[in-house]
C-alpha cells in the first residue's frame, strides 16, 4: 500500500465513528475474521487507527485506492447525510429511457465521462432499495484523480430524478452530459431542491409521502349525517380546527413529513411603498432573502397552520414547497 494510499485510508479511518467502525469493516471484504477479532474496539481511535493501518500495510493484502473507496462507499450509502445534497431532474425522455437496466448505464455513463476528461475514477454500486449510487474522483488532463474530495451522484433507474453531493461547478457541465447520455434523456436541469437529509429531498421530490388531496368544496368537514346547528362555541371552534388540520394536511402531507430542514425565498422585485419615495423610485428592483429553518420544516409549519398561528388558507408561496418539490424560490414582479 503506497503512501497516498495510505493517507485516504487514514482520513477516512478517522471520518467513520468510533461505535460504528467494527460494522463497516466487517461489511469490508478486505479484512479477515481474524485481523477484525484482534482490533480492540474499545481503544482510543488513534491506537484504532494505527492498528487497523497496519494490518492494511501487509504486502499479502494488496490493497489499492480502489479497495479503499469501497469502504468508503459502504459508509457513504448507509450514513448519507455527510454533506449538502442537491435534486436534478432529467427532461425530455427517449422511447428507450424507460427500459435502460443497470449493466447498460453503467457502461454508457463510463465511456460518456472518461471520454470527457482523462484522469477520472468512477465506482457504481447497486444499493438494495433499488438506488444506484456513483462514485467519481476528478482529476483532469494532467492530474490523477483526487479521491479526498469525491463527487456522490444517487439515481433511480426508470425516475427522472438525481441526487448529486461534492460537485464543484467545474465538473457540473461533464456530470449532466454524461448522466443524460447515459439515461437516454434530452437535457437536465435544476430542480432547486437541497438540503443535508437525503431521504427527505428523495422523498419530496419524488412524492414518496402521505399526500391529501384538497376536498371538493373548501368549508369545514361535515358529517355525512350532520345534527341541527349549534351556536355552542365550542362546536365553531371544533370546526375551525379541522378545517385548519384539513388545510394543513392538503399544504403539507400526512403523517411523516420528509425531514427538510429550510427554505429560501430571494427576493428581486420593485420597492413599493409611498411612504418612501427614495427607494421606490429606483429603477433596480430591491433584493432581500428570507429563510425559514428547522430541525423539520414541513412538520413546522404543518403544525403553524393546523394551530392557528399562521392564517389560511396557506399561501402558494409555503405550499410551493411540497406542491413543486422545491425548497429555493426566486420572486420576482413576474411571480415565483
Amino acid at each position: 500500500m503506497d503512501d497516498s494510499t495510505k493517507r485516504i485510508l487514514q482520513r477516512l479511518i478517522r471520518r467513520i465513528p468510533s461505535q460504528m467502525l467494527q460494522t463497516m469493516l466487517s461489511k469490508w471484504a478486505h479484512l479477515s475474521r481474524e485481523d477484525l477479532h484482534s482490533l480492540d474496539f474499545t481503544q482510543p481511535k488513534w491506537v484504532l487507527t494505527e492498528h487497523l493501518l497496519a494490518l492494511c500495510e501487509v504486502d499479502e493484502k494488496g490493497l489499492t485506492v480502489k479497495h479503499i473507496t469501497e469502504l468508503e462507499m459502504i459508509y457513504i450509502i448507509e450514513n448519507p447525510n455527510q454533506g449538502m445534497w442537491h435534486g436534478f431532474q432529467l427532461l425530455d425522455a427517449e422511447e428507450d429511457a424507460p427500459s435502460i437496466e443497470l449493466t447498460q448505464f453503467k457502461e454508457q455513463f463510463k465511456a460518456n465521462l472518461t471520454e470527457l476528461i482523462s484522469h477520472v475514477s468512477i465506482k457504481i454500486k447497486k444499493h438494495t432499495d433499488e438506488a444506484i449510487w456513483i462514485r467519481i474522483a476528478w482529476g483532469d488532463n494532467f492530474t490523477k484523480p483526487n479521491h479526498l474530495k469525491p463527487t456522490y451522484v444517487v439515481h433511480h433507474l426508470q425516475t427522472p430524478y438525481v441526487f448529486v453531493t461534492g460537485l464543484t461547478s467545474k465538473h457540473k457541465p461533464l456530470l449532466n452530459q454524461a448522466l443524460v447520455l447515459a439515461t437516454r434523456y434530452g437535457s437536465i436541469k435544476d430542480a432547486q431542491l437541497s438540503g443535508r437529509n437525503l431521504t427527505a429531498i428523495r422523498d419530496l421530490l419524488m412524492r414518496q409521502y402521505q399526500q391529501v388531496f384538497p376536498t371538493k368544496h373548501p368549508k369545514p368537514l361535515q358529517e355525512k349525517n350532520p345534527v341541527p346547528r349549534n351556536p355552542n362555541i365550542e362546536k365553531e371552534q371544533a370546526e375551525n380546527t379541522e378545517n385548519r388540520l384539513q388545510m394543513a394536511c392538503e399544504a403539507f402531507g400526512d403523517g411523516t413529513l420528509p425531514q427538510l430542514q429550510k427554505a429560501v425565498y430571494k427576493l428581486e422585485t420593485k420597492f413599493r411603498d409611498n411612504s418612501n419615495k427614495m427607494l421606490t423610485g429606483r429603477e433596480e428592483p430591491f433584493r432581500g432573502v428570507v429563510e425559514f429553518a428547522s430541525t423539520n420544516l414541513l412538520e413546522s409549519l404543518r403544525h403553524c397552520v393546523s394551530s392557528g398561528m399562521a392564517s389560511t388558507p396557506v399561501t402558494p408561496l409555503l405550499s410551493s414547497i411540497t406542491q413543486k418539490g422545491r425548497n429555493y424560490f426566486v420572486i420576482t414582479d413576474k411571480g415565483v
